[in-house]
């Protein structure tokens, strides 16, 4: 058949004409190939060189190059720090604080002009795909400490001699090993991220965007995915988990998903910790106009709005715990703002949406568990900072906050947090819906020991002022048909008791029956020092609830009766005497506890 082919004289020259053809673009290619491989090899380690200030080599095993269809595939790539320059760096204190290093088994490279690198000096390349690369990053010192003499110039301005320009349209890093040292404290401290994705579009170095502010490490944006990260605290009894973290530079948007805290099993909890469990589930958290590059840069935490949306918080007080002595003022909001968060922090707006809380507590005389609830929690927090120049225009903090008191009644609440007074001023109003008493039982009974029989809640508000020692504000908790039953710790009722407290002690409605002003309690509250801050404001409206019901004590009453004659200077001199009261009080609790402790010991 190739005979007959080729019988005719045309179809020969046709053969032969292809043939040269095929050759004169192949040779060339091969040449190319084979000649600009090293060439373009020796351009990229130049590069990395003068880039860096020789701190940084890259080297790999081969490369496969197709000039014409603009590919190339390195093996085995190693990009790591000379450690005798770092050494010679160090001692002349131009050190960095972190050393990096890139392990790749294969990269890929698409769309990329050789002709334009090797003859115009400018690296144009449309993709570059690495797949499971490991990333080691080594810290030695700390950002604040760093006095390193710093090369002012930019990235362009040293690497112009060997390339005008720079420019990648897509960087893909998939499924990324990142590990990081950290040798700043007493022992190398070990973190690692896996299964995290990367993708930076519109990499440009060249001599109008050494100086763009808008990009981030020379990239239009970059858009970063960490994927089932987990992790445990050091003494194992908490799993950390987050299924899905996604930050892009250019929106300046993190999305966090399936955020959990889980700890242990309670009773193996409780046998290896003296302090209260935690339990954490949220659902989606959503960071609008997070400034990361300001964050990275200065440790600035800027954010115009924060959404928690869906989850729930749930603490289990710890029954074999220890009497805390020490002042609690820590657990203040306005404190931890001021104190705790070490960055630099601006939340113009934190939304919370769809959430739920729980407090369960063993009562050990009963044996059993109360369980405090708050359902279907919205709100609204506007102006968390600790940013000097924001606490001069703005220095309260407020929070406005809907939910459901176990479940049944709309139980609205108001917050407002002074950020810089130095007695950490706050005050706080609310309002709950008509709801029936018995609903509270599930918390009353094992902790109180008291079964409500019938009484119907028709409001409860209250307008507290306080400072981190004293509180004082009006309570007014409005109900009907009040009648209880007092319980010994199975549950069984004390008769005699019982019928005391109904026909003795309780006032079964408000206002009584037949009268139609109702009772207001002033309330007068000193926190002991071991008192933490929702517990503080737990006891100041349970006071006020206790004089609503005619159990509340004389002090209360007392200076009700006061306020009712509007003789200030009177009411002064109470709350003087119950601030002296309370402090010996509290001098006498430290003693104890102090001499019970000492007694252990011995």
């Amino acid at each position: 058949m190739a005979v007959k082919f080729l019988k005719h004289r045309w179809q020969k020259i046709l053969l032969i004409v292809m043939g040269i053809l095929v050759l004169l673009v192949l040779i060339p290619a091969l040449f190319l190939n084979s000649f600009l491989a090293p060439k373009l090899s020796d351009k990229l380690k130049e590069a990395v060189l003068k880039g860096t200030d020789s701190l940084y080599t890259i080297n790999y095993s081969d490369l496969d190059l197709n000039v014409l269809q603009g590919k190339a595939v390195l093996y085995d790539i190693t990009f790591k720090p000379d450690t005798v320059v770092y050494k010679q760096m160090k001692k002349r204190g131009a050190a960095p604080n972190n050393l990096y290093e890139l392990h790749v088994k294969r990269l890929y490279i698409s769309n990329a002009h050789a002709f334009e690198l090797y003859f115009k000096k400018k690296l144009n390349i449309g993709r570059i795909t690495l797949n499971s690369p490991e990333i080691l990053i080594s810290k030695y010192s700390d950002k604040g400490t760093d006095t390193a003499k710093k090369d002012k110039r930019t990235l362009y301005q040293k690497i112009s001699k060997s390339l005008k320009l720079v420019h990648v349209g897509e960087i893909l890093f998939t499924d990324i090993n990142y590990k990081q040292r950290n040798y700043t404290g007493p022992k190398v401290a070990v973190s690692q991220l896996k299964e995290m994705d990367l993708k930076a579009t519109d990499l440009l170095i060249d001599s109008a965007t050494q100086t763009d502010t808008s990009r981030f490490l020379y990239c239009k944006d970059i858009t970063t995915e960490l994927k089932n990260y987990s992790s445990k605290s050091g003494d194992g009894l908490y799993t950390f988990k987050v299924k899905s973290t996604k930050l892009s530079t250019q929106t300046k948007k993190l999305t966090i998903t399936g955020l959990d805290l889980k700890p242990i099993d309670r009773a193996a909890f409780f046998q290896k910790s003296k302090k209260d469990r935690f339990t954490l589930h949220l659902e989606n958290i959503t960071l609008n106009n997070f400034d990361y590059i300001t964050y990275q840069k200065s440790q600035i935490i800027d954010i115009k709005k924060l959404i928690i949306d869906k989850g729930y918080f749930a603490v289990f007080s710890n029954y074999n715990g220890q009497l805390k002595t020490t002042d609690r003022l820590v657990t203040f909001p306005h404190w931890a703002i001021r104190h705790a968060i070490k960055a630099t922090l601006n939340i113009d707006t934190l939304d919370l949406k769809r959430m739920s809380f729980m407090y369960s507590q063993l009562n050990k005389t009963s044996k059993k568990f109360g369980h405090l609830k708050f359902n279907d929690i919205n709100g609204r927090f506007r102006n968390l900072t600790n940013r000097k120049e924001d606490l001069k225009k703005n220095n309260l903090a407020t929070a406005n906050i809907t939910s459901y008191f176990m479940g049944k009644a709309k139980f609205d609440l108001h917050f407002v947090f002074n950020l810089n007074d130095a007695a950490y001023s706050y005050s706080y109003k609310g309002h709950l819906a008509p709801m029936n008493m018995a609903d509270v039982n599930p918390v009353l009974m094992p902790l109180s020991m008291v079964k409500i029989t019938s009484g119907r809640v028709s409001s409860f508000d209250f307008d507290v002022h306080s400072t981190q020692k004293l509180s004082k504000g009006t309570v007014s908790f409005l109900y009907k048909d009040l009648n209880v039953d007092v319980l010994r710790p199975d549950y069984t009722k004390k008769t005699l008791i019982s019928a005391l407290a109904n026909t003795v002690i309780l006032k079964h409605d408000n206002p009584d029956d037949g009268d139609k002003t109702p009772r207001l309690t002033n309330v007068v509250y000193i926190r002991p020092a071991n008192f933490p801050f929702f517990k503080t404001v737990w006891h100041v409206l349970l006071n006020g609830i206790k004089n609503c019901a005619g159990i509340g004590p004389a002090q209360e009453k007392k200076l009700s009766q006061q306020t009712d004659s509007n003789d200030k200077k009177e009411q002064e001199k109470i709350i003087k005497k119950a601030v002296k009261e309370k402090e010996k009080e509290d001098k006498k609790f430290k003693e104890k506890v102090k001499e019970k402790a000492e007694g252990k010991k011995s």
